[in-house]
């Protein structure tokens, strides 16, 4: 069978090691697969190199069938890289894996081809079937000229590192992968790369790099040129659009919007952080102001779809520890860095950008220059996101073109103390938020026209509440109020609308408008982590797991490093019934922080889940002081009688505590449960519905230990109050 374009053999070759298919016949089985995908994908007939009995451990002196370079002549080479596919001594890597690479490389599309949505894409898409070593991964890297980007089908738990399987369980895999899903992203990365094959080449670039060339070798040879008329023309037509290139660019340089910039170009770059702002302002005490703008262009240039954007929190980690962008990339899995630096700060900001690519070697990628009046920083925001994307080669669509072109006027000192506020709102302690309070206030009176002020302070009033510092009666309409008056003032505000989103979940149980709202958030921002964790907590009360699961790893892949979006992603997973994954990331939380509140109450229940009563047991400790429950006898009971025993003495407790103090419903609920009462924990969730217990909003998924009601119809005629789904069992 031909290929679908003509002077290639195949359409897909595929290459592997015998080794990876003798135990299970693992490869085959992809190939078959994937066979049956590239059906349903494409309307032609895809044609797939793929032999069932490969040569395999040749020596480089051993003769190699010279058929098999007519076969390697297609537009799409995948190789199942595997533990022992990276080895120099096999007949795939030397005279497959290589040999493609170099073949490719020099035929009229070349290695890398440019994508149908601009960006570029390698013509070798591999299939990684382990986790690799850092040995073999840099080996792979050596060969492709880049980082080693594929599909991955691989199954990770404690001490399991093997193939994916159609059979695998996706919540018991540490990567959460559905074996048909990657299936389908092969097939989905295939369409892609072959539609880019059969588009127009870019005329212009290969033109250009062909004169730039001719010139260079000359320059080196000391040799006069001879130019054709046709190459005269092409000198002539590409001196003229880089003669009017350096005129724009001087201009730049005169208005104070760009500096200078460094020629290299970005490929297939997906994924950046930018990094924390230095202050080289030279005044110490503005410290908040790097803060704050860091925050601010994170934001921005989580607009860019085709980005995967890390966040503040997880960015920020890096702050003076001297690793190096690859040490970073690599921590992170991005592929490129922003180094922003601010270099004054009065009536005018400057910024410097550097955006630097750190694979195969580090290398600035472009360098900028910015000079802002301090009223209009708003808009330089979105500049620079648009610079930096036109130099990574991202088309932006009509709605990013929409959103980057807003711009805003605010005033300077309100500006000043909105960043003051941001700074504070980063700590949860009572002190800190009450000065992110008063600097907000503060910045609204001198400038009450301006959204993120009240973005602001709907999250110092969210934050204020969930720490318990204020009640939901005093805090909730604060929480209205400035949130409806950010979204009046810009609609286009993620951040706000997904506090809408949230609070439709949690507080008005209106499923329907929360989903609405956070897509809108996500919509604006797609690298909005904490919107993306919340809307999988939401999908998993509408009874959409394999949906829920998908939004909850994209968030963790989003800010990995932040220790509140790490306990959202365990109690998205908790959700879902998954208690050991959530246990390990909690235990992550509490590894640093012990006595972390918020990490022991989600322990109590995924270790009470996994049957793991003594890491139930060590988590009350840390929780019950604060109910104003003796521990001391808990942990006496337990030692002596074992764990129901010890929990109805917090039960005890509990309610004679309750007659005089506010205890949680849902908690109260939960641990009926644990000591297999479930007409107390009835009432006690019938008491959350007459309270409005935001904790209501999960009782349908497998957070908590209420499984055993879901036939109970006391509970079913709760949940048709509550408009939820029913549990699907």
């Amino acid at each position: 069978m031909a290929s679908l374009i003509e002077g290639f053999n195949y359409d897909i070759f595929i290459s592997y090691r015998q080794k990876d298919n003798k135990y299970d016949g693992w490869v085959t089985e992809f190939a078959d697969n994937l066979k049956k995908e590239l059906e349903a994908t494409f309307k032609e007939e895809i044609s797939v190199y793929f032999d069932i009995n490969p040569h395999d451990g040749l020596l480089e002196t051993h003769d190699v069938d010279a058929s098999i370079k007519d076969k390697l002549k297609c537009l799409i080479f995948i190789p199942i890289i595997s533990r022992t596919y990276c080895d120099p001594k096999s007949f795939a890597w030397e005279h497959e894996f290589k040999a493609f690479v170099e073949q490719a490389s020099n035929d009229q599309f070349g290695l890398k081809i440019r994508l149908p949505n601009g960006n570029v894409a390698n013509r070798v898409l591999p299939i990684r079937i382990y986790d690799l070593e850092n040995t073999d991964i840099k080996l792979c890297e050596s060969v492709l000229g880049g980082v080693v980007r594929g599909i991955e089908f691989i199954y990770k738990s404690a001490g399991v590192n093997r193939p994916l399987t159609p059979s695998d369980y996706p919540e018991k895999n540490q990567y959460k992968t559905f074996y048909r899903d990657q299936i389908n992203k092969v097939a989905n990365a295939i369409k892609e790369n072959i539609s880019g094959l059969k588009g127009e080449p870019l005329e212009f670039e290969s033109e250009s790099k062909e004169v730039i060339e001719t010139i260079k070798n000359s320059s080196v040879k000391g040799k006069s040129i001879k130019f054709t008329a046709r190459f005269k023309k092409r000198v002539l037509l590409v001196s003229g659009i880089l003669l009017a290139a350096a005129v724009i660019f001087v201009a730049l340089i005169l208005t104070n919007v760009i500096k200078g910039g460094k020629p290299a170009r970005a490929e297939g770059i997906k994924s950046l952080v930018v990094l924390p702002f230095e202050n080289f302002t030279g005044d110490e005490k503005l410290d908040y102001v790097a803060d704050g703008m860091h925050a601010s262009l994170i934001g921005d240039m989580g607009k860019l779809g085709a980005l995967r954007v890390i966040g503040k929190t997880s960015s920020s980690v890096f702050k003076n520890t001297g690793k190096s962008a690859p040490d970073i990339a690599r921590e992170l899995h991005v592929d490129a860095l922003v180094e922003p630096t601010v270099t004054c700060y009065g009536d005018s900001v400057c910024i410097q950008i550097r955006v630097i690519t750190p694979f195969p070697e580090e290398k600035q990628l472009w360098v900028a220059d910015y000079r802002e009046d301090k009223s209009k920083i708003a808009g330089l925001y979105n500049r620079i996101v648009k610079q930096i994307a036109e130099e990574l080669m991202i088309e932006l669509n009509p709605e990013e073109e929409r959103l980057l072109a807003k711009s805003g006027i605010v005033g300077k000192e309100a500006y000043d103390e909105y960043l003051k506020g941001l700074y504070y709102l980063e700590d949860v302690d009572k002190e800190s938020l009450m000065k992110a309070l008063g600097y907000l206030n503060r910045a609204v009176e001198k400038d009450p026209s301006w959204a993120p002020l009240y973005t602001g302070l709907t999250m110092v009033w969210a934050s204020i509440v969930q720490m318990g510092f204020e009640s939901p009666e005093v805090a909730g309409p604060k929480i209205f109020e400035n949130m409806n008056k950010a979204l009046e003032l810009d609609p286009d505000n993620s951040d706000s609308r997904f506090i809408s989103g949230e609070m439709a979940f949690l507080a008005e149980w209106d499923w329907e408008k929360s989903e609405k709202e956070l897509l809108k958030a996500l919509a604006i921002n797609p690298s909005n982590a904490i919107a993306r964790v919340i809307y999988a907590q939401l999908l998993s009360s509408l009874q959409r797991p394999g949906e829920a699961l998908m939004q909850a790893n994209m968030a963790i892949d989003l800010d990995p490093k932040n220790p509140m979006l790490q306990l959202q992603y365990a109690a998205a997973l908790l959700c879902l019934g998954d208690c050991e994954n959530a246990l390990i990331q909690t235990e992550k939380v509490t590894a640093d922080d012990p006595g972390h509140y918020l990490a022991n109450n989600l322990i109590e229940s995924a270790a009470f889940l996994c049957g793991e009563y003594d890491k139930v047991i060590e988590a009350a400790k840390f929780i019950l002081p604060a109910r104003g429950i003796s521990f001391e006898e808990v942990e006496r009971i337990y030692k002596e009688q074992g764990f129901i025993p010890a929990y109805k003495e917090i039960l005890r407790q509990s309610e004679e505590l309750a007659q005089n103090n506010f205890f949680i419903p849902i908690e109260m609920a939960i641990r009926y449960m644990m000591v297999n009462q479930p007409n107390k924990a009835l009432e006690w969730i019938e008491k959350g519905f007459e309270i409005h217990d935001p904790n209501m909003a999960y009782i349908t998924t497998r957070m908590y230990c209420f499984d055993p009601l879901f036939s109970n119809p006391r509970f079913i005629d709760i949940i048709k109050k509550m408009n939820l789904p029913l549990p699907k069992n």
